[in-house]
């Protein structure tokens, strides 16, 4: 019995076996299509309509409704707003200051914003931390349309409703302090590392909080991110995780669950196999991307230490098959990734991180035809 989407991937979530594995695509910015790899698709399938960008660093597109409806994906995404306080502002032909003051500038031989001045770089006190001028979570640009567009989705589709929060504060204090100095205080100032991670936490704790409480009934999954892994291992070692970031996390995962029943997606590229029995332990229900070229984040391995606790979200290749591979070789690794994360329900197929430029549009079409294949349950072992 064929299932409607949003029961499709609510049951898969609640770790039961659906009809057939739910699918992905633009249901967050981390699981999209960098722009000119969407100028591609969309040629495709004939849509003439203006590009729209959801995430401006990282030139991630929105993935216009006839493309979803034609790959039936499951999921639809809904954004928070911009500030109305403080909207980015030009920096020179080719770049932005973000509201937190960060200057960023694209290149023209570049395919994103590359970070180019962080405002709290350099030798700085705990008290230019206190100053620092924070966007107010309160800033009504950021919640203005949001609960209309939950309704549309929630009332008059039957697809699963997703919302955009904030990132945590790893993302934001990386690019506030440099990434040198940043690294740096965790070994030599851990003060003022904590002091700089309050100070983004709370703000976007304090944000989470206000979308919530506008929307936290109509979504079915929310978003957030920090990545914490390298290909070869988590950023930090898991003992300074546990004391310096996860108690933040562990705040914000808290003020999550208080406002909504929604299961928390958490987007954290890299090698973080090590780290997933403490996000488990704060809240986390579903892992994104499962970046499998990554150290220790087999699929198979993964399923085997997380599976009963964790749901997956990705895991379809972007390092090497999706851009190198043929339409047989993305084939192959669907049916591989299915094998593995999805028996008992736990898995919603996608590309690790957004699509790039450089995977051929006949490679996206055979990553979810394979989907619709083999993806039916019972999931065949072979």
């Amino acid at each position: 019995m064929s299932l409607s989407h949003r029961e499709r991937v609510l049951k898969a979530l609640r770790h039961q076996e659906p009809d057939r594995v739910p699918i992905d695509l633009g249901s967050t910015n981390n699981s999209s299509i960098h722009i000119k790899g969407y100028q591609q698709l969309k040629a495709h399938f004939g849509v003439k309509d203006e590009d729209v960008i959801i995430h401006r660093m990282m030139q991630t597109a929105a993935v216009h409704e006839k493309i979803l409806q034609a790959l039936d994906i499951d999921l639809r995404y809904v954004a928070f707003g911009a500030s109305d306080s403080k909207p980015d502002k030009p920096f020179g032909e080719d770049g932005y200051e973000d509201e937190w003051g960060v200057l960023r500038r694209m290149p023209s031989t570049s395919l994103y914003y590359d970070l180019v001045k962080s405002p709290l770089a350099g030798a700085i006190t705990v008290q230019d931390i206190v100053n620092y001028p924070v966007p107010d979570p309160t800033d009504p640009g950021y919640t203005r349309g949001v609960r209309d567009k939950l309704k549309h989705y929630k009332e008059n589709t039957d697809y699963a409703v997703v919302l955009r929060l904030p990132s945590v504060f790893v993302h934001t204090t990386q690019y506030l302090r440099g990434f040198e100095d940043w690294f740096t205080d965790l070994a030599a100032d851990k003060k003022l590392a904590g002091a700089l991670f309050d100070l983004v936490s709370d703000q976007t704790t304090a944000l989470a909080a206000e979308l919530l409480k506008i929307g936290g009934d109509l979504v079915d999954i929310v978003v957030t991110s920090d990545d914490m892994g390298f290909q070869n291992g988590p950023i930090v070692s898991p003992e300074l995780y546990r004391e310096l970031l996860k108690p933040r996390h562990k705040k914000f995962f808290d003020t999550i669950k208080k406002h909504t029943s929604a299961f928390v997606h958490f987007h954290c590229c890299g090698s973080i196999h090590k780290l997933l029995p403490d996000l488990i332990d704060i809240g986390v229900d579903v892992i994104h991307p499962v970046q499998v070229a990554a150290r220790d984040m087999d699929s198979s391995k993964l399923a085997a230490d997380f599976g009963d606790r964790l749901s997956f979200w990705g895991g379809i290749d972007t390092q090497f098959v999706l851009p190198k591979g043929s339409p047989d070789d993305v084939k192959a690794e669907v049916k591989r990734r299915i094998r593995d994360l999805a028996p008992d329900g736990g898995y919603i197929l996608g590309a690790v991180h957004n699509i790039q430029p450089d995977v051929p549009v006949e490679n996206i079409l055979a990553m979810y035809e394979a989907a619709k294949e083999y993806g039916r349950y019972p999931i065949s072992p072979d």
